[in-house]
Parts: C-alpha cells; structure tokens; sequence
C-alpha cells in the first residue's frame, strides 16, 4: 500500500516522482481517459442534456493498470492540469478508476516544484464541479454544434466537412479581413523631406508638417501641392524656430499570459502558436538541469493563463536578481504590480521562470534550441517587467521656411533600465524615429542640401497572423487561452483558411462556409454572442449560473436556426467556386478543372456531360538534389543503390534515398567524438535514437556492436584495462565491463580546470 499521485503525462510525472518519497507512486493518465462517443452524438437532449461518457478507444490497457494501482493505493492524489479541463480529467479519472468517494483527492499547483508540490500535497480538496460542469458545458455546445451543423453542411455543400462554433467565428473574422482587402481603394498622398546643414557643418533631416500660420499638420493628397512646397524650399531660407528638449519615461511591459506569449513568440522567434504552446508544455512540465542545479524540476509556472498577477515570492527572487546584476537604480522604488486585462479569469499567475535564479545562460546546456529560445523570452520578459522603467530624452525641432513649416523629432536614451534586457515587439512595421538630432539653436539659418516629394499610397488592412488573431480574440472575449491553438489548427487543417507565408487567408470553401454560416446561422457567428457565451461559462465556473439553464438557452435559439435553414437550403443553393487547372481538355479544347471523387482530386472537363474527359492530377515534382559525395565517390543507397543527397530536416542535416518516397533510406550524418572504438579502432560518433535521445556507437554499427548511453573517454580502467564511461552531468567515471564494476569520481585537471 502507500500513495498514488495520477498526473496527465509521463514527463510531468518523471519530475515529481524525483520530489516525493518512496511512499508516493506517481504514474501518468496520459490525458483523457473518457469522452464522448464518436459515432453518435452522446447528449440526450430530451433529459437534462444528460452525457454518455464511453473509455476512450485504446485506453483499455492503461485503464485497467490504473484501476489496479489506485485498489492497492492508501490515498490517491489527481493531479491533473490546473484549470476546468484538468479537472474534468480528474472528475473522469475518478469514475473511470471506480475510486470511492473519499479515496481520492484533488491537488493543483502553478508551478512543477519541490516545494509547489510538496505544498499541494498538504492542501489537498475535493473535486471542484462548478470547474467540471464549466468544462462539460462547453464540450456538450460544442458537440451540439459540430453534430448537428455537420450533416447540414454535407447536405447543402458537399459531404465531409464540418463545422464548430469557435472555428466557424475565427473562420468569419479572416473572411471579413479578406473582404475589407478587396474593397480598399487606395488613396495617393505625399511627403517632403529636406536634408539640412547646421551652421556646425552637421546635417538631419525634417519633413514638411505644415504652415507655419495655423501650426496644424496638412497631408498632401497631390504632387502639385508636394512641388509646390519644393520650389519653396528651394527658393527660401530655413530658420530654426523652436527647439523642444524633455523627457519621456517608457515603462516595461507585464509579464507573458498565454495570448501575449504567443503573439510574441511569433513576432521575435516565428513560432507558430502550436510550436510554442508545445514547447511551453515542456519547460513547464520539468527538465533535467542535471546534479549541480538539483535535477529534473519545471522552469516556468502553468502556460495557460490569462491573468497578469505574480506571487510575493516571485517578485522577491526578481527584485534580488536584478539589484545584485544591474544594481539598486534598476529597480523601481515600489515593486510593480500589473492589473489583469477586464474579464479574464485570473486562476492562475501569469506565465513567469518558476525559479527567477535560473537565467537563460546558466541552463541553456540542459534545454534545446526551442526550449532555451522560449524560456530566454519568458525570462527576460518577466524580470524587464520588474525593472525600472526606462529614461528617454526627446527633442523636436520646427524649422521655417516661408509660411512652411518643417518638423524633425527624435530621442535618445537617456537610462535603459528595464530596455537593458527586453523590449516589446509590436504587429505595425512603422518606428519612431530614434537617431540623435544634432545641436541645433533657435534662430539659426540653416542650410539646404537637398529637398526631395514622394509619392505614397494608402495600404489596405493587413491579413491577420496567428500573433494579430490571437489578439483579436482576445480583445473580443472570443475563446480562452486553452482553446487559442486548437481554434488555428483546426480551421487550417479543415481547409478553410490557408497561410500565405506568415499570415492566414480565407480559402474559396472557408468564404462559402462563412457565407452560409452568417446568413442561416447568425447567433453561431456573432462574435457577441460567443463572447456572452464564454461569459456564461465562466458563471458556471465561479457557481453564479446552473449549468442546464446555460444549455437549454442556447438549444432553445439553436434549434429554431437549425429547422429554419433545413427548411431553405437545399445542395443546389450554394454553388461551390471552381478550381481551374493549366491542363487543356484533348477533346474539346476547354481548360480542365479540378474535381474530387473516392479516390481524391482529379482533373475532370468543365462541359461535363456533354464532354467526360477526365486526367489524373499530378504534382510536380521538385529538381532532384545532386548526389552526396563521400570522398571521392557519390554516396549510395544501400537499399536500393540510387544516389543518396543531403536534406535538412527537423533535427538537422541527413543523408537522403533520391528516390524517396518510393525507398525511405535515410542515413545520419554522425558528428565523431575523436575517440577510438574499444572493440575495432574505428571513431565513435554521436548518434540520435527514434525519441530524439542521444547515444554514442562505433561508426561501423551494426557490424560492430559498440554503443552506449554514457559519454565515452580516452581513458582505460585502472583494473581491467577496459574503456571508461562518464556518467552525463556528473563527475562520475565508471568501466564499461560490468563484471569489472569500477566506478570513481573524476578528478579535475589543474592545468585546464577539466
């Protein structure tokens, strides 16, 4: 007997294990066990929206040894994620298991620490319904619409599409940006810049803002207006006639949430939201920082947040980091406390280093190259958030010329603080104006060195970007932060919206979706009503809103919509856009479109019937590679004896079968480590297994069977004569001969400190 502590996944609960006792056992769920059936719609709506909840498909085996630990288990501990779904996985655990009331017990914690955890385990509860019906409420709307919608859609469009609430609203907001693209007109405006000369022999430039009588800024719509402030520049003198000098203070911006940190991992590192929600999920679930740093532990608190709040302890460790690197005059006189935005839930802290210590430089060994790009960015954003607010020195000239008046502005740094480590990005391309403006006095003529119109165009609203969607969102009340990502994937992988390099735009069948959705289903796609909806469910949350009431007044319009459109809409209502292909129809001379049947896309002619040509698609295929050369020789397939050709891939250069996808030999480049193999002589290398984990073999492997998960050494044992081991992360030597069982603790070499 003894305790069981269940988290979600297995390296989350690798970490934990390594805090408590041998009287814990920590095993992992593997994320949800139970959901709703797949192949019906699982809610009767006739009883009280009553769910049937089934054993997710596969989980069987896991279920069972669950079941089996939690019966031989004293007192269980779920410990699932700390937010509605993780407890909802709690609460279906607990069936699932056939846990009696009683046994088990919930924990959460914000950040995956010895003392976090150690703490959570004294402040055990119960599990929270209003968080598991808050949870449900969503998942039973969500099903309702996907379930319902869908077969409607199929009917109307064509089969196998589908449609969800959230996805059909983040669908309508791309769409309408597509449309306000193609309705902008453009409209001309220029600018005059001069070049001028101090009578120090110094040169800036200021642009013409307006005359000088009214002070009021004029936009110049034509290039008449623009050369007729030219030939005045031209023919005039420029005096200087005010020179304003202050100061401006910029403040840091608070720390990560979840949207924020996605916006800005976009921005600074091109991550996509799912690569950083991924990564994110890594550093907080634990890494091995090795001995010296006290082994596995988590390095950020919780990732799905919307709250800006920070513990006392956290703005502590950040205040004594930054006084004892940057010194006293880089922390404020009052720590900083930032208000969280109107509307969020506020459950956890904000998305901060869980130990402010570890600095990006002192664990970058331990992390990968995402994992240190992400956490370099948590870092630093939450310690600037903690610093004094920077100094900046503004200057603005204005310059006579005639009744023109021209205008040049700019700063300098005057103290960085909390610039020092970390400054904000932001979605618009335009800056200000930083460079140093000379020393210019008032009543100075100065002179022109050049004057110069250009003509400029106003520029349509940009496409929105994972980083400005996820905003938009935000601001709207539209999802919560667990569901910004899922809302993205789905809506691209259903084919509805397309990326253009780095932003998203509408594909021809997402606009008929759309159309559909907003003129037969307009609650669905009102961003006011989903954001009420979230509203609701966070009522059901806090204990303010019975869960049925919610339901049964969204059913009750829901299912007025849905009869009315079936009664409208039928298939040959909607036609769907046609794709043209370059293929020209051999038969009757028209350009060939694309079709999709049960075997996928082909090209069919567009006069069908009356013409039934159709022709495969085919893609075309990309110049190959030329062949990779190992000395002198080409490198060959060892399968299928084509040439092999370098390729990049996710983790790095390898050698590729040219023939691929129809031979899948691929081959590392290993990185040799410049020692001998023990066995024939030959240099061991660095190799990679499937899970990504390194390992050290003969560069003969297979045919010589040398390899080994500890780091290799020049050095022999002192009993066998056999090959050293180091253990990784420690000062710990040891012989590979098992029988000989040798092991020491490596001395340090004086010369080199080694």
């Amino acid at each position: 007997m003894g305790n069981l502590v269940i988290v979600e996944s297995p390296a989350k609960a690798h970490t934990i294990k390594s805090y408590l006792g041998s009287g814990y056992k920590v095993v992992a769920s593997k994320g949800h066990v139970r959901d709703l059936p797949k192949s019906t719609l699982g809610i009767d709506v006739e009883k009280g929206f009553e769910a049937h909840y089934i054993n997710i498909r596969g989980k069987g085996d896991l279920i069972r040894d669950l079941r089996k630990e939690a019966k031989n288990s004293d007192k269980i501990f779920l410990a699932t994620d700390p937010d509605r779904e993780g407890e909802a996985i709690s609460w279906h655990l607990a069936a699932a298991l056939d846990i009696p009331a009683g046994k088990s017990k919930r924990i959460t914690f914000n950040e995956i620490t010895k003392t976090a955890i150690r703490e959570a385990i004294r402040k055990p509860r119960d599990i929270d319904m209003d968080l598991v019906n808050a949870q449900q409420a969503r998942r039973i709307v969500d099903r309702i619409v996907g379930y319902k919608l869908s077969p409607f859609l199929w009917r109307t469009v064509k089969s196998g599409l589908s449609a969800g609430r959230v996805q059909s609203v983040a669908t309508r907001i791309i769409v309408e940006r597509e449309n306000e693209i193609r309705a902008f007109v453009p409209q001309e405006y220029w600018t005059v810049d001069a070049d001028l000369e101090t009578p120090a022999g110094e040169s800036f430039r200021a642009s013409y803002f307006g005359h000088v009588s009214d002070g009021e800024k004029i936009e110049l719509k034509t290039g008449a207006e623009a050369e007729k402030i030219v030939a005045t520049a031209k023919s005039n003198p420029f005096i200087v006639k005010e020179v304003k000098k202050g100061k401006k203070t910029k403040n840091p911006a608070p720390p990560f949430t979840t949207s924020t940190m996605q916006q800005e991992a976009s921005r600074k590192l091109n991550f996509q939201s799912q690569r950083t929600m991924r990564v994110a999920q890594e550093l907080y679930e634990g890494v091995n920082l090795g001995s010296s740093l006290g082994g596995s532990q988590g390095l950020i608190t919780y990732m799905r947040t919307d709250s800006t709040r920070v513990a006392d302890e956290a703005v502590a460790a950040a205040r004594d980091y930054i006084v004892e690197k940057f010194g006293a005059e880089y922390y404020p006189p009052k720590a900083r406390v930032y208000k969280s935005r109107s509307g969020s839930q506020d459950a956890h802290e904000a998305i901060r280093p869980s130990n402010p210590k570890l600095d990006p430089a002192t664990v970058k060994e331990f992390l990968t190259a995402d994992q240190y790009k992400l956490y370099r960015l948590i870092w630093n954003r939450f310690t600037a958030s903690q610093m004094a607010s920077a100094v900046l020195s503004t200057v603005q000239t204005d310059v006579v010329c005639a009744d023109c008046l021209f205008r040049a502005t700019g700063y300098t740094v005057s103290f960085a603080g909390f610039m020092t480590i970390y400054e904000e990005s932001t979605d618009e391309e335009t800056k200000e104006r930083s460079e140093k403006l000379p020393d210019i006095p008032e009543g100075a003529t100065l002179g022109l060195i050049d004057v110069k119109s250009c003509q400029h165009f106003t520029e349509p609203p940009a496409r929105y970007t994972e980083a400005t969607l996820i905003k938009f969102l935000e601001e709207k009340g539209i999802g919560r932060p667990s569901t910004y990502t899922p809302i993205i994937t789905i809506i691209l992988s259903r084919g509805y919206v397309e990326r253009d390099g780095k932003s998203l735009k509408p594909t021809a069948l997402g606009e008929v979706i759309t159309k559909i959705m907003c003129e037969q289903f307009p609650d669905i796609v009102d961003y006011k009503f989903t954001a009420s909806l979230e509203d609701k469910l966070d009522g059901i949350e806090h204990g303010a809103v019975p869960m049925l009431n919610v339901l049964e007044d969204f059913y009750g319009d829901f299912e007025k919509e849905l009869k009315s459109a079936n009664g409208k809409v039928s298939r040959g209502d909607v036609e769907l856009p046609v794709e043209e292909t370059d293929i020209i129809c051999d038969k009757c001379g028209a350009r060939m479109i694309v079709k999709e049947g049960r075997y996928g896309k082909f090209a069919a002619c567009p006069n069908y019937p009356d013409c039934r040509n159709t022709k495969p698609l085919t893609e075309k295929k990309p110049e190959p590679k030329k062949a990779a050369v190992v000395g002198d020789a080409a490198l060959k397939c060892d399968k299928c004896g084509a040439d092999m050709v370098l390729r990049t891939g996710k983790f790095g250069s390898f050698y590729a079968c040219s023939r691929y996808p129809e031979c899948k030999n691929t081959k590392q480049i290993a990185k040799s480590t410049g020692i001998k193999c023990p066995d024939c002589g030959s240099d061991i290398v660095i190799k990679y297994g499937k899970s990504r984990k390194m390992f050290y073999s003969c560069e003969r492997y297979p045919e010589c069977k040398f390899s080994t998960w500890d780091m290799p050494t020049d050095k022999k044992c002192p009993n066998c004569g056999d090959m050293l081991l180091r253990k990784k992360g420690k000062n710990l030597v040891f012989c590979r001969n098992a029988e000989c069982g040798y092991k020491a603790e490596e001395k340090k070499d004086a010369a080199d400190g080694k």
